[in-house]
C-alpha cells in the first residue's frame, strides 16, 4: 500500500472515478489508484476536494493535514479508524521487549554517527575524528550487553559526547565554529541549527506516529509523560546524523547559511526569519527527494513512516523485534 505525499505546495487533489488527481496549476503532477492507497498526506498550502476526501473516508484512508515542515494540523478518519487499538498493546509490552526494541535504537544511532564521521574522515582526515569512530564502535559493543536503560542512557550519552566531539573537525567554512553540544538554550549558530533541525523531525515523527494509531507517550527508550510524547524521541534518535546533522554540515560548508542569518537572545542563538527561510527551503527539498522503497520512488519523508510502521509491526509482534533504520 501507498502513501500519497502532497508536498509542492499551491497543489490541488481532485477525484477522477477511482483515482486522486495532484495538479499545480493545469499541470498533473501525479494520478494515483484509490486501492493501492494508505493514507494522504498533505503539507502546507494544497487543497483536497470534498469530493475527493469523501472518496478517501469511503475507502477508509486517512487524510492528514500538516505544516510544511511536518507539524499535524489535524486528520480527517473514518469513522471506523477513529479509535485507539495499539495503545493497550504498548502499555502491555513487558520490560524484556522494551529494553531489546531500546538497544536496537541505541545501536542504530551510534552506528549511523559512526558512519557519518566514516564519511567526513575520508574527505577531512583529522585524529579526533578518528578517535570518535573508534570511540562509537567500542560502545557499540557493549549495548547488547546493557540490562537496564540507564546503563544505554549511558551509552547514548557517550557516544553523543564522542560524536560531537569531532563534529566541529567536519566543519570547513571558517565563519562557524563548534566546541560542544548545547541545547538549551542553543549556544552557537550550529547548535542552534541543529536544534531547529531536531525539532522539526521530532515534530513530524509525532504526526505519523499520531496517524498509525500508536500511543507517542508509550516508549521503550525515553520516559513519556503528559508533556513528553517519548515515542517520538525514541524514533528520532536513528534519523538525526543522517537527515539532520548531514543537512548542517551541508549547509555551513557550502555557505547556504551565513553569520547574519541567527541572532543572540535570551542568553542563546537562534535562527532569525531569514535564516529559518533558508533552512526550511534546504529541509523540505532535502525530504521531497525521491528515494527508491519497497513502495516504488518515494520522498524521503517516506523513511520515517517506514520506521513508524516498524515500530507498529513490534508491537504488534514483539517476538519479531523492532528493526531500526541504518545507512550504509
Amino acid at each position: 500500500m501507498q502513501t500519497l505525499y502532497v508536498s509542492q505546495q499551491g497543489c490541488y487533489v481532485s477525484l477522477r472515478q477511482e483515482s486522486l488527481v495532484i495538479k499545480q496549476g493545469q499541470a498533473v503532477l501525479e494520478e494515483v489508484q484509490l486501492p493501492l492507497l494508505e493514507q494522504v498526506l498533505i503539507f502546507g498550502r494544497s487543497q483536497m476536494t470534498t469530493q475527493a476526501i469523501r472518496a478517501c473516508l469511503w475507502r477508509e484512508i486517512p487524510v492528514v493535514y500538516l505544516s510544511r515542515l511536518g507539524w499535524c494540523y489535524g486528520r480527517v478518519l473514518p469513522i471506523s479508524r477513529g479509535y485507539r487499538q495499539l495503545g493497550r498493546y504498548q502499555q502491555e509490552l513487558a520490560f524484556g521487549e522494551r529494553i531489546v526494541a531500546a538497544r536496537a535504537i541505541v545501536l542504530a544511532k551510534l552506528k549511523n554517527s559512526r558512519v557519518m564521521l566514516q564519511r567526513q574522515q575520508r574527505r577531512r582526515g583529522t585524529a579526533r575524528i578518528e578517535a570518535a569512530i573508534e570511540q562509537l564502535e567500542h560502545l557499540s559493543t557493549q549495548v547488547n550487553r546493557a540490562v537496564t536503560l540507564e546503563v544505554l542512557m549511558g551509552l547514548e550519552g557517550a557516544g553523543a559526547s564522542s560524536y560531537f566531539g569531532a563534529f566541529g573537525d567536519c566543519l570547513v567554512n571558517p565563519e562557524f565554529g563548534f566546541v560542544m553540544r548545547s541545547r538549551r538554550p542553543p549556544a552557537d549558530p550550529v547548535n542552534a541549527l541543529l536544534s531547529f533541525g531536531y525539532q522539526m523531525l521530532w515534530n513530524h515523527l509525532l504526526s505519523l506516529i499520531e496517524l498509525q494509531g500508536l500511543d507517542p507517550h508509550e516508549a521503550c527508550l525515553h520516559q513519556g509523560s503528559e508533556r513528553h510524547a517519548a515515542l517520538a524521541s525514541d524514533l528520532l534518535e536513528e534519523f538525526r546524523a543522517p537527515i539532520v546533522d548531514s543537512l548542517v554540515l551541508y549547509l555551513v560548508n557550502r555557505s547556504v547559511v551565513k553569520p547574519e542569518d541567527f541572532e543572540y537572545r535570551n542568553e542563546g542563538c537562534f535562527l532569525n526569519e531569514l535564516g529559518r527561510k533558508k533552512y526550511l527551503r534546504a529541509f523540505v527539498g532535502r525530504m521531497e527527494e525521491l528515494l527508491q522503497t519497497e513502495e516504488g520512488m518515494q520522498p524521503r519523508w517516506d523513511l520515517l513512516m517506514q520506521q513508524v510502521k516498524a515500530f507498529k509491526r513490534f508491537v504488534y509482534s514483539p517476538a519479531q523485534g523492532y528493526q531500526p533504520y541504518l545507512i550504509r
